[in-house]
This record gives structure tokens, C-alpha cells and sequence, in this order.
């Protein structure tokens, strides 16, 4: 969470971007599959090499028992310890173990390219998000202007109708105009809150209500993007986006799993070493030339290791003959989930190329908006000048000049939105192309 004081703070795109791809828990979420990837990998290649076990064992018996090192039977109470040590090696599984290893790197790659997409996304967002808040921003202007055209107006009204030049009713009229404006300065200020605390949210800030982003004056990007045939565009994004990188990964994944299916069909073959012995605390019985028997004190500790020393080693191998259909049936849910991924990355292609198109659309389509917008603007601008002068010479009413005054903030409104959502499709379009929402210059 963020510590500094966010009111001494102003945030621009790249620090909110920036931020919220060290923080978002999402992201934070995929990389820590990308360190589990790793560590399956890791797995996969500890399967290639030979098990060592060691054990220890303690105990004593009390009664008639067998001694563990003579093997005679008599009552006594003794003590007794065993040591092994086993070595065990996987010689061949129908190279699962190869294919398991491949699986891993795959499933690694796959991992990060989703880190990768999760990455691409959380910034896309809060670009979105940043520029919404600019948007409010730039339309509670339009109207904080437009209302303080309307207290000059209303000044100049009210002097016109205590000199008996204009009527009561064009007073009324600026007042409700004015009341009216007021009344949406209100709603474009909660707006902006709105907007604000939203992306703080998004940044996971908690004093998201003294959060807000740099005051700058945001330019229209160059489109050059747009020269560009959208098949190029659509080349670029093949290569840059995630989607169907990820789809190709899970179809690779898919055809390794199948791999590693069909080899449970071949036998497997293991090699075993072990090492042992035995020592014991009970008292050596011995017997002289005649037979008579006489008892001992027990061997010193190594002299009964070495004497009791054992060495084991061989061979196993497993032919599997029939397991219920198991094997057959996973092979058969393998190629079945191949033909899914197979169905998946061509569905990916598609919805990829249909993206493209529709931002390269949706760009253009922008940019005609934003530029008839301007041209909007003007137009009123001038139909306003037009009526305020013939509203100075009283050759209109209020109402017809709250009108015109109404249709210029409306046409500056549209040239607002219309700016900002070309600025948006702009980057959604270049991120398509390969550029990443990090690197975007407003």
C-alpha cells in the first residue's frame, strides 16, 4: 500500500502505470506461477537423477529372542542398531521423464507470458482509468467556463433591465441558466471524485481520496499509427500480443502431455545399490575346543560394523501387460484435449485478427469524430459570437442566446470526450502494434 502523502503527490500516466505494475495483486499473483513454473522445472530435472536413502534403527529386547549377530536363541536383554543406505536409479520410463522435462520448460514459458498479458491488461486499465479522470477534469472546465461567461451576462443583464433597455423575463431566463450550470458543475465535480478514487482503488492507494494525477496539457497523440495497412498491424500483433502466444504454449503443452501418455505403454527398468549392517550391545556367547561355552563382552562398535557388512544391487523391470484400460484411456483424454488447444489457438487467431481490425476501425473511426468535433466547435463558437452581439443590441431574446450558449458548450463537451476516447482507441491500437502502455506519451 502506498505510504507517502498522496496530496503532496501528483501522479502522471507512467508513475500510475508504473506503480500499479509493481503492486496490482493480480500480477503479483501470476508471477508467483512463474516462480512455481520454475520450480516444477526444477522437479523435472531432479527426476533424471539417482535417490539416495540412508536409515538408522535403535532398540532393545528384553526376553528369549534371537541374538541378531550369532543368531542363537537364549534370554537376555540386549541392544541392537541397524544402518542401510540404498541408492536407487531410473534407467529407462519410455522417456516420460525427458518429456516431463520438456512439459516443465513449456509450462514455464506459458507462465510467463501470462505474467506478461496480466501486465499488458492492469496497464491498459489504468490507462483507461487515468484517462477518464482527465476527461471529467476537462469537462468540469467546459462548463466552469461556460458558467462564468453566464455570471458576466448575467451581470450585464441585470444592469440592461434596471435600465429599462431589456425585460424582466431575460433576467429569469440567464438566472435559471445560470442556477442550471451550477447544478452540473455539482455533478461534473463528483464526477472527477468518482474517477479519482477509482483509479486510486485500481493503484491499491488507500488515502484515495486526496489522490490525484498531474495537471498537464494533454495533446492529441500523432496518428501515424494509422498510415499503416491494418495487415501490418495485424503482423506486429501476432507477435507482440499474449493471446495467442499463450494458446500456442498450451497447444505444445498439450501435445507433451500426450507424449508423456503414450509412455506408459513401454516397460521401465531401475537399477538399486544398497548398503548395510548391524550392531549390536548384547554379550558374545563363544564355545572352547570342547564345547563348552563361555560369554563375552560385546565386539567394539566398528569391529561389528565391518564384520556385518552387506552389500546389495540389481536390477528391476516392469512390462506393463494390462492396467484396467487406464493407460488407453488417457491417451485417448491426451488426444482429445490436443484437438482442444488445436481449436483454442485458431479461436485466439481469429479473435486476435478481429480485435485488430475492430481497434483499427474504432481508431479511425475516433479520429474522423474528433476531428469533425473541432470543426463542431468553431462553428458554434462563431454562431455564438453572432448572438451574444445581437443579444447586446437586443435584436434577440435570452432564451435564444442561452440556446446558443448551450449548443457551444455541448460542441466543446463533444470535443472533450471525442479527444480523449481517440487518445484511448490511439493506444489501444498501438498496443496491438507492439508499443507497451508503459511507454505511451500523452
Amino acid at each position: 500500500m502506498l505510504t507517502v502523502q498522496a496530496q503532496d503527490k501528483k501522479w502522471t500516466l507512467r508513475e500510475c502505470v508504473e506503480y500499479a505494475l509493481e503492486n496490482n495483486i493480480t500480477i503479483k499473483q501470476s508471477a508467483l506461477n512463474v516462480e512455481n513454473a520454475a520450480i516444477d522445472k526444477i522437479d523435472a530435472l531432479g527426476n533424471f537423477l539417482p535417490s539416495l536413502n540412508a536409515s538408522a534403527s535403535n532398540f532393545w529386547r528384553s526376553g528369549l529372542s534371537p541374538d541378531p549377530i550369532s543368531g542363537t536363541n537364549r534370554t537376555q536383554t540386549f541392544r541392537s542398531s541397524n544402518y542401510n543406505a540404498n541408492l536407487g536409479i531410473n534407467l529407462f520410463d519410455g522417456l516420460r521423464n525427458v518429456k516431463q522435462f520438456q512439459r516443465a520448460k513449456l509450462n514455464k514459458l506459458l507462465s510467463q507470458y501470462n505474467l506478461g498479458k496480466s501486465k499488458d491488461d492492469i496497464a491498459l486499465f489504468v490507462a483507461n482509468s487515468y484517462l477518464q479522470v482527465l476527461l471529467n477534469k476537462e469537462s468540469l472546465k467546459v462548463i466552469e467556463k461556460q458558467h462564468a461567461i453566464t455570471l458576466e451576462q448575467l451581470k450585464r443583464t441585470k444592469d440592461l433591465v434596471d435600465a429599462g433597455v431589456l425585460p424582466q423575463g431575460d433576467l429569469l431566463e440567464i438566472e435559471a441558466t445560470s442556477a442550471d450550470e451550477l447544478t452540473r458543475i455539482v455533478q461534473a465535480e463528483n464526477a472527477v471524485l468518482i474517477a479519482r478514487v477509482g483509479l486510486a482503488q485500481t493503484l491499491l492507494i488507500k488515502d484515495y481520496e486526496k489522490f490525484d494525477i498531474a495537471e498537464q496539457d494533454y495533446l492529441v497523440p500523432s496518428s501515424s499509427i494509422l498510415n499503416k495497412s491494418v495487415d501490418e498491424v495485424r503482423s506486429s500483433a501476432r507477435e507482440a500480443r499474449y493471446e495467442v502466444q499463450i494458446a500456442e504454449q498450451n497447444k505444445l503443452i498439450a501435445e507433451k502431455d500426450l507424449q508423456i501418455a503414450r509412455g506408459a505403454y513401454y516397460p521401465s527398468l531401475s537399477g538399486s545399490l544398497g548398503v548395510g549392517s548391524t550392531e549390536s550391545g548384547a554379550d558374545r556367547v563363544v564355545f572352547n575346543d570342547v564345547g563348552v561355552p563361555s560369554t563375552l563382552a560385546p565386539a567394539p562398535f566398528f569391529d561389528q560394523i565391518s564384520d556385518n557388512y552387506g552389500l546389495s544391487y540389481g536390477l528391476s523391470l516392469s512390462i506393463p501387460i494390462f492396467n484396467g484400460f487406464a493407460t488407453r484411456n488417457n491417451v485417448k483424454r491426451s488426444k482429445i484435449n490436443v484437438k482442444r488447444t488445436q481449436f483454442q489457438l485458431e479461436q485466439a487467431e481469429l479473435d486476435l485478427d478481429s480485435n485488430v481490425y475492430q481497434a483499427y476501425l474504432d481508431a479511425k473511426g475516433a479520429a474522423e469524430a474528433y476531428e469533425a468535433s473541432l470543426v463542431a466547435v468553431k462553428a458554434q463558437e462563431r454562431a455564438y459570437e453572432y448572438a451574444k452581439d445581437r443579444y447586446d443590441v437586443g435584436r434577440t431574446n435570452a432564451f435564444d442566446f442561452s440556446q446558443s450558449k448551450f449548443r457551444l458548450e455541448n460542441a466543446q463537451s463533444n470535443e472533450v470526450q471525442a479527444k480523449f476516447d481517440y487518445i484511448f482507441k490511439i493506444k489501444v491500437l498501438e498496443l496491438y502494434f507492439g508499443i507497451k502502455v508503459a511507454d505511451i506519451k500523452l
